[in-house]
């Protein structure tokens, strides 16, 4: 590892020089707590198609894709031309504007739960929204989430994040005994959770494969159960698809697996690589946000930021939706490259690891037994996290591969068979040095 740390550090040099000045006008450096990494973040200057080229000209075959957000790839050729056309119009307007009809026009033809749209600028105002508006529905207040299942940094649901779940997330959350959770892909116990709370339970909010808690797809039995259980007691069902929608399929997850929610929040893929956030949701469960259908008293107020709807990011995901929907053989083509992935990653290593995932998303945990299942986050977090990380940051140090270190990996369409070919190679270095 000291071998490793010097390279990158002979190699990264002037990152080195930046990062230290990063460090005493920002906290940690960084303005996402997970973008720092030992010894320092290398600093990115450009970025284009699969590959991020930082201040010391060093280029990173790029598997983050900021956040996963870009399934086209960095400046994507389409992306790049609306969005430039559209700078000469104003980047700013703050007013409604057309482009936010073309981009929620793609979305309700898609996502059938989105008779009414509101944007928001990130994913964690869109999941804090979601879940106001469930209590100002049903007038209760306890929702439920996953262990390990994250929502963004919002207080309404900023709880059994990062194990071990007993422990609080963040000094200065207020309202903790409000948001119960539930474990992951066990019915059973899920179920026995919900009815404890069942009288004041407001929502059940999951993402149907959890993302930052370890790429884990949840089962479909599972997911009509808790639905079920929610529906059947007056709680409002929410699916987080920030990660999940538009990646696998030109719509959401859950229309794949038989589900009905009441609300769906989007975010990444749908802004094109802008900011954006998107609450989707029935006729019934909008109304209780109509100025005009409800005195002040009565509503939530759901929205309001001075960037919602800006035209960048409407024009952005909308040419991005475009595109998606036009070209149909992307998510054929990333389905194959992340299979062979995870095929290929569980052979080099035999028995060491369980590669998580599904479609272009995949996440290696190094387990003491090949055999162990990742079902959970928690079962996640039994895994060896600080050897995935090693990992990670062997390729890039040496061979300008980036993951952010012990974070899933993701394609985009920018990707071929030759990164496939090139991963698998650093892994089997990896596991010889083992």
């Amino acid at each position: 590892m000291e071998n490793t740390e010097r390279t990158y550090r002979q190699k990264t040099p002037k990152s080195a020089k930046i990062f230290a000045r990063s460090q005493k006008l920002h906290v940690n450096g960084v303005h996402h707590n997970i973008r720092f990494f030992e010894p320092y973040p290398f600093v990115t200057r450009a970025a284009s198609g699969k590959f991020l080229i930082d201040v010391d000209s060093n280029k990173y075959v790029d598997y983050w894709m900021g956040h996963w957000s870009l399934i086209l790839g960095h400046a994507a050729a389409g992306v790049y031309e609306s969005v430039r056309e559209q700078l000469k119009q104003g980047w700013m307007y703050g007013t409604v504007n057309e482009q936010t009809m073309e981009l929620s026009e793609k979305i309700a033809s898609a996502v059938p739960v989105a008779e009414k749209i509101r944007y928001v600028t990130s994913g964690t105002e869109a999941t804090m929204y979601a879940v106001r508006l469930a209590r100002a529905v049903t007038g209760r207040k306890i929702v439920a989430k996953i262990d390990g299942g994250w929502h963004g940094y919002t207080s309404d649901l900023l709880k059994t994040v990062n194990w071990p779940f007993s422990k609080s997330e963040s000094r200065g959350l207020t309202d903790e005994r409000h948001i119960i959770s539930l474990p992951y892909n066990d019915v059973e116990g899920s179920i026995e959770i919900l009815k404890k709370a069942r009288k004041d339970l407001a929502a059940v909010i999951i993402e149907p494969m959890l993302g930052g808690g370890g790429c884990i797809p949840a089962r479909k039995d599972y997911l009509k159960a808790v639905q079920e259980y929610a529906k059947d007691n007056g709680a409002i069902f929410v699916l987080d698809e920030i990660v999940t929608g538009f990646r696998f399929r030109h719509g959401c997850m859950y229309a794949t697996m038989g589900l009905d929610p009441d609300i769906v929040t989007l975010g990444k893929i749908v802004g094109g690589g802008f900011p954006i956030g998107v609450i989707c949701a029935k006729d019934e469960i909008f109304k209780y946000a109509d100025t005009k259908k409800f005195p002040k008293e009565g509503r939530a107020y759901i929205g309001g930021g001075t960037f919602s709807a800006n035209p960048m990011s409407m024009t952005a995901g909308s040419r991005t939706l475009e595109i998606l929907k036009r070209k149909k053989s992307i998510y054929s083509k990333l389905e194959s490259l992340g299979r062979k992935t995870r095929n290929a990653l569980t052979k080099v290593f035999d028995g060491k690891v369980v590669v998580t995932g599904t479609g272009s998303l995949f996440m290696t945990h190094f387990v003491a037994d090949g055999t162990a299942q990742v079902q959970s986050a928690a079962d996640a977090a039994r895994c060896d996290t600080h050897l995935l990380q090693q990992f990670h940051f062997e390729m890039i140090a040496k061979d300008g591969i980036f993951f952010l270190p012990g974070k899933l990996g993701a394609f985009s369409d920018a990707h071929t068979d030759d990164d496939v070919k090139s991963l698998t190679a650093s892994a089997e270095k990896f596991r010889q040095s083992l």
